[in-house]
């Protein structure tokens, strides 16, 4: 990741644009370079621009912002996060987003402060859910993904023992710290982990993770 996290905002509404770039350019370290007014229109600046965060829209017209998320993160080579902006904390398209490749979830009126830190944490890949919804949307998120099954060794890839815990408490929403802690082991060694299970599951960041671990079966939602 580049010292300065260049932002794309898609929103529809010429207001919503302008206010996060105000306030995401007030921020240091964050610069917006664009925006984009549909999905369609985000793709196209997105390979323009080559930004490291969208901060994208759901409900637009034409290419709405699941499909236009599904675009920008599908390529192997795609390094582009995204961030999805929502007016609902529970809005059912969420979860679609975030089966297509969204990196994280947050509320449109987030402050300024939380949403560059929202921009940060997914620019350096850390998957990013509201806080207060992390456990709740994940496990909302599986129950109603068909492909909620049982535990599947061959989506698990070849983890091991102790990174199959650790995913495990990821997609509970545990922090790298809580992990730590609840492991007994340094949090650079959680590090290690998490960045092991990424490139053995090959996924992008721990949202994905998270994802992947209901949809495999490992955890069941509602369960610890």
């Amino acid at each position: 990741m580049n010292d300065v996290v260049r932002v794309l905002i898609v929103d529809d509404q010429v207001m919503v644009r302008q206010g996060f770039t105000v306030l995401l350019n007030a921020e240091p370290g964050i610069e917006v370079v664009g925006q984009a007014v549909d999905g369609a229109d985000a793709v196209a600046r997105a390979a323009e621009l080559s930004p490291d965060v969208v901060l994208m829209d759901i409900r637009m017209p034409g290419v709405g912002g699941i499909e236009a998320t599904r675009l920008l993160t599908s390529p192997a080579d795609a390094t582009v996060k995204v961030l999805i902006l929502t007016t609902f904390d529970l809005d059912e398209y969420v979860y679609e987003a975030l089966r297509a490749g969204a990196s994280g979830f947050l509320l449109k009126d987030a402050s300024a402060e939380e949403l560059a830190e929202a921009v940060r944490v997914v620019a350096r890949g850390d998957g990013l859910l509201a806080p207060h919804l992390t456990r709740r949307l994940i496990a909302e998120f599986a129950r109603l993904s068909p492909a909620a099954r049982a535990p599947s060794a061959s989506r698990l890839g070849d983890l091991s023992e102790r990174e199959t815990e650790v995913l495990t408490l990821i997609a509970q929403g545990l922090s790298n710290a809580e992990i730590a802690g609840r492991l007994v082991v340094a949090e650079q060694t959680v590090k290690t982990y998490v960045s092991r299970i990424l490139t053995k599951l090959s996924l992008r960041d721990r949202t994905q993770a998270a994802v992947h671990a209901y949809e495999s079966g490992l955890v069941r939602p509602g369960l610890r």
